[in-house]
């Protein structure tokens, strides 16, 4: 495993020159010679300075952390059992896969239901999140799924309406919004209403509510990918400029002459940044009672990375102000323009603050206090990772948060069938067919059950429905291994630890130790019947030092 210092990135357009050749504290190449163009980051950076903080070309991709850490998920392993079944009868011909149940729900009356336990959090005033919107909310809809309207998306609106610096009429959340609500089905799902500091000035979640009907609102704190504002880029002047009339921080200044006199010719695109909040127990249960006055029957709160400290006052001001979600979203995840440093070297690693919720959730759960219900997110993608990160989380993680995964099954279902309309479908994909029949799997079957009055699922929420589908029989053929025939079933010891560290970090059994006792009762003849594993997970409010690994494993690339 290393730890060496990057200096260049596929995220940053950027390599060594002697990329097997590199000093592990900077990245640098071993030997730095005058000849070479500056094709590493401190090179490049030489020329385009603080452009190249970013993951490029900004718009039309994402970007995720790609350090190793020392334990993450691979670190934990499925446990399976041949033994019984629990939430169905112990039947051979009843209890199959098929019959596993993957619904959740999530609030304080458990009034929002998810035939599937996933949330796409906060995708907001990003060019990709609005280039794929139609494809992730019709495809959340159709699959009963929820969908989050990430930060800015009204303060970067040029035709928002505003009054008094609130805003009145807003044609990009009003989009959003009915995207989602006009193909939810048997009221599975939520569409949920994201607010940061500019956001609240603005108004927008009581917008939301009073005007378009949104039910569940959200406070954003923070993310996995950065611990700063929210972050895009500009190509055009006068947008910058209003930008900064609404009050956001726009860089270089667009009402500096001198940067006027060389926009489009030395830069072609100003940054826009928000602000950071300033929490304190006060103003946040204040502003919980606010949302609920105007009309919000689920408040949600998602916080990043930060320190263990601030992990603990989300948890402490969710239970005070008995907010109904806690999205709690790891290191070092993102789906627009942060930092790329930033996001590998920055946060809490997804299953660190995952082991740490459950530490402070459950210590507040054992004196009876309210807590949320937890949505864990943080670079997760397959049917494993679910399972995991509710097992980890049980009884308290109702649901895990994706969002580059369904932007990218968005994606391809969008360029494939472009593909298709212009005759030149990728030679990868040509084996599958020409058409839309033959390639997407599952396109009769959702022309037969959404396609209706003249409207057509559009080729990218096909993409986002069939992939969830594919992460549907994968979670219910992990579950029906484990004997567990619905999510209420998980329990920490569904899952163990390949290492010790993992182990000390997670308070879940290290592998050889789990189920020793029964074992031992089984080798001497002394198996109960219908006798359950034991369960040694006691949480710490505070984890030990992780002790010296043994067997560490190496995450495979």
């Amino acid at each position: 495993m290393s730890f060496s210092k990057p200096n260049a990135s596929a995220a940053t357009r950027t390599k060594n020159r002697t990329p097997s050749d590199r000093t592990s504290a900077s990245g640098m190449c071993s030997v730095c010679v005058d000849d070479c163009p500056g094709i590493c980051e401190i090179g490049k950076s030489a020329y385009r300075a603080s452009e190249n903080l970013y993951p490029q070309p900004f718009g039309i991709i994402t970007a995720g952390a790609d350090k190793e850490y020392p334990v993450d998920f691979s670190h934990l392993n499925i446990m399976g059992t041949a033994v019984g079944a629990v939430g169905i009868e112990a039947d051979s011909d009843k209890a199959i896969f098929e019959n596993v149940n993957t619904e959740t729900r999530l609030g304080n009356d458990k009034g929002i239901k998810l035939r599937l336990p996933i949330m796409i959090p906060g995708l907001g005033s990003t060019n990709v999140a609005k280039t794929h919107w139609d494809g992730l909310a019709i495809g959340s809809a159709i699959s009963g799924t929820g969908l989050t309207i990430g930060e800015n998306v009204g303060g970067m609106d040029v035709n928002t309406r505003l009054e008094n610096g609130k805003i009145t009429h807003c044609p990009d959340i009003e989009y959003r919004v009915k995207a989602y609500q006009d193909w939810q089905k048997d009221g599975y799902g939520v569409i949920v209403m994201q607010e940061n500091v500019e956001d609240s000035r603005l108004g927008v979640l009581e917008y939301g509510v009073n005007k378009l009907g949104v039910q569940a609102v959200e406070l954003k704190w923070g993310q996995g990918a950065k611990d700063i504002g929210g972050e895009v880029k500009i190509n055009s002047l006068e947008k910058a400029r209003l930008l900064r009339d609404r009050g956001y921080i726009v860089l270089p200044d667009p009402y500096d002459n001198n940067t006027v006199s060389v926009f489009g010719k030395a830069f072609k695109e100003f940054e826009r940044h928000s602000r950071v909040g300033m929490v304190n127990e006060e103003g946040f249960v204040k502003r919980i009672g606010e949302l609920r006055k105007a009309g919000a029957k689920y408040v949600f709160l998602k916080t990043g990375a930060y320190r263990p400290a601030d992990l603990a006052r989300a948890v402490r001001y969710c239970s005070v102000a008995k907010v109904d979600v806690l999205t709690v979203d790891g290191a070092g995840g993102g789906t627009g323009m942060s930092p790329w440093h930033m996001m590998n070297e920055w946060g809490v690693p997804t299953l660190y603050l995952a082991s740490l919720t459950y530490n402070y959730i459950h210590k507040l759960a054992s004196e009876g206090k309210h807590v949320p219900d937890v949505i864990l997110a943080g670079g997760f993608a397959f049917e494993d990772d679910i399972f995991k990160a509710m097992a980890l989380g049980a009884p308290y993680v109702k649901a895990v948060g994706m969002a580059r995964s369904p932007l990218c099954a968005a994606h391809v279902g969008k360029l494939v069938a472009d593909q298709i309309k212009k005759n030149s479908v990728d030679k990868t994909i040509e084996p599958y067919g020409k058409t839309m029949d033959e390639i997407f799997v599952l396109a009769t079957r959702v022309k037969r059950l959404f396609n209706s009055d003249g409207r057509e699922v559009p080729p990218g929420a096909i993409g986002v429905y069939s992939y969830y589908q594919r992460l549907s029989q994968g979670l219910r053929q992990l579950m029906c291994g484990s004997r567990k025939f619905g999510l209420e079933h998980l329990t920490r010891n569904d899952v163990v630890t390949l290492t010790r560290e993992a182990a000390e970090v997670t308070g879940l059994r290290y592998i050889m130790d789990a189920d020793s006792e029964l074992a031992e009762q089984i080798l001497a003849g002394k198996e109960k019947a219908n006798a359950k594993v034991a369960v040694k997970t006691k949480p710490r409010a505070t984890p030990k030092p992780a002790a010296k690994a043994k067997g560490k494993i190496k995450k495979k690339k």
